[in-house]
């Protein structure tokens, strides 16, 4: 999205671009759609420029801010209606993210444990009664 200095007020400009089909596969932002027989795959789509570079563990930063990719990651992964192997793929793929920049492994499983329990929360049905 940019900013057009040519429209009379400097309106933004939403411009997309258009994605064609290539071996049943589609990719869109983050996410890749994969047609087959019957059914419709969709796994986490990651660029084939993207470095995994993150804000490293030593570094002088926050805490919150050097774990909030993670925080984004898992997230994605577990609320994502992904495949089971999409979702291990992709917990690999984190991991080694997490050990090339210096993250100690225990702190990653611990994210996906809490992010995992807290999705379970909040797709538990809590029943109840409106009319007693």
């Amino acid at each position: 999205m940019f900013r057009s200095y040519d429209h009379p007020q400097g309106a933004y400009i939403v411009q997309f671009k258009m994605s064609t089909e290539e071996n049943n596969t589609i990719n869109y932002l983050d996410l890749s759609t994969h047609r087959n027989n019957a059914n419709i795959d969709i796994s986490i789509y990651r660029k084939p420029t993207c470095t995994d570079t993150i804000i490293q563990f030593s570094s002088n930063h926050p805490y919150e801010h050097k774990i909030a990719a993670f925080t984004y990651y898992t997230h994605r992964m577990i609320t994502l209606p992904i495949t089971e192997k999409s979702k291990q793929e992709k917990w690999k793929a984190i991991l080694t993210i997490a050990k090339n920049n210096g993250y100690p492994i225990n702190t990653i499983n611990r994210l996906k444990k809490k992010k995992a329990n807290s999705q379970e929360t909040k797709t538990t049905a809590i029943p109840h009664n409106n009319f007693t």
